[in-house]
């Protein structure tokens, strides 16, 4: 009996530093969680969304649709180059990885490829966060495992589940708060919320075709969360997945910035989200990957729905076409000379692995007050 409390003892104090699963994965705790805030000089919070590096085995690995004289020299390592050039230029405060961060059927050892894939963020010290898309788990470890092993890793606030959740679909749902400058009345509250979401890899129901999608489980703890962040603030959000939702098919040409190049490889069926988001109310734009050269932003409903761009060399894409990133870049109101109030605007622009890293697409995604047609105005982008 002695022997069995001991070992309770034990197992309870390592719970605190090791999570596992039913499966047997090893899942270390988070890291100590960086609070993230607005910048005290100019009152931003800037977002690099950095989507579908499939990164695989660095310089081994040959880049995929580019013109006939840029393949000799071209490998995984142009995609490192191209995030060093991106952090560089904009500083960015966060960097999101929206999915598909490894190619798992060309990566010989996924945390190897991991590891070099998010380097150039860890090397920043960076803080940055990851969500799963569907390759990223076709390599050595399972979801589960990639997603474990992200969440172990430096400077990410990435996470493996809600702490609080028993039972929730996927690997990596979790919220951010971006709290107010230091030293303002704000500095304590959130005034931005993040979500990140694991739109899953591929239907597991026979009868259904095609690319996973958002569950009710999910869904649910959205809605729990988000009633609870609202109920402290009416501050707007973001959320980051990986596939689109249907609703990205809404659009034409007359009706978003940007491109669209192929077609919209959402699930084959609806589960709702989109409806799910409306009803909170708090998410004002939504960004995701997968169809790599597609990279515009629609509003359907007050909500912007925006693909980064395909950003990795070793995923598929369009000769000639540069790869991009997408930035977001959340302003605050400045109430006095001395004194950051609540979120003005978001913005957002891509930019383009050229020699100058062109910036292109500027738009407004939300402001406090209703823009109009003050929406189509040029946006200062960098």
């Amino acid at each position: 009996m002695a022997r069995f409390l001991l070992t309770v003892i034990v197992l309870c104090s390592l719970s605190s530093l090791i999570f596992v699963n039913t499966l047997g994965i090893r899942r270390p705790a988070p890291n100590d969680t960086k609070q993230l805030r607005f910048d005290r000089k100019k009152g931003e919070f800037r977002i690099l969304q950095v989507a579908d590096m499939h990164y695989a085995d660095g310089k081994k690995t040959p880049c995929l649709d580019l013109l006939p004289q840029q393949f000799a020299h071209c490998t995984d390592l142009n995609t490192s180059n191209f995030i060093n050039r991106m952090i560089e230029a904009e500083k960015p405060d966060l960097i999101v990885f929206t999915g598909d961060n490894i190619f798992g059927f060309d990566a010989e050892d996924a945390a190897a490829s991991m590891n070099a894939a998010f380097a150039p963020a860890i090397a920043s010290k960076i803080p940055w966060a990851a969500v799963l898309g569907n390759h990223d788990q076709e390599s050595t470890l399972s979801r589960e495992g990639v997603m474990a092993h992200i969440v172990g890793m430096k400077h990410t606030l990435s996470r493996y589940n809600p702490p609080d959740v028993d039972v929730i679909d996927g690997f990596g749902n979790y919220n951010l708060e971006v709290h107010g400058v230091e030293g303002s009345s704000l500095m304590n509250k959130s005034i931005l919320n993040l979500y990140f979401l694991d739109s899953g890899d591929y239907s597991t129901v026979p009868s259904i075709p095609g690319y996973g999608w958002i569950k009710p489980s999910q869904q649910f703890w959205f809605q729990k969360t988000s009633k609870t962040l609202q109920k402290k603030s009416k501050a707007p959000a973001l959320a980051y997945f990986h596939i689109p939702l249907p609703e990205f098919a809404y659009f034409n040409s007359s009706n978003y910035t940007g491109v669209r190049q192929e077609g919209i490889s959402s699930a084959s069926v609806n589960s709702g989200f989109f409806t799910t988001l409306v009803e909170a109310g708090d998410v004002k734009a939504v960004f995701t990957g997968h169809d790599h050269i597609n990279d515009f932003c629609g509003k359907l409903t007050g909500i912007n729905l925006c693909y980064g761009g395909g950003f990795g060399y070793h995923a598929y894409g369009k000769a000639g076409w540069s790869r991009r990133a997408r930035m977001v870049v959340v302003s605050l109101e400045k109430v006095s000379h001395d004194e950051w109030g609540a979120v003005k605007s978001i913005k957002t622009w891509k930019r383009l692995d050229d020699e100058k890293l062109t910036a292109v697409d500027g738009q407004v995604l939300w402001s406090q007050q209703p823009t109009g047609s003050r929406r189509k105005k040029p946006v200062h982008l960098g």
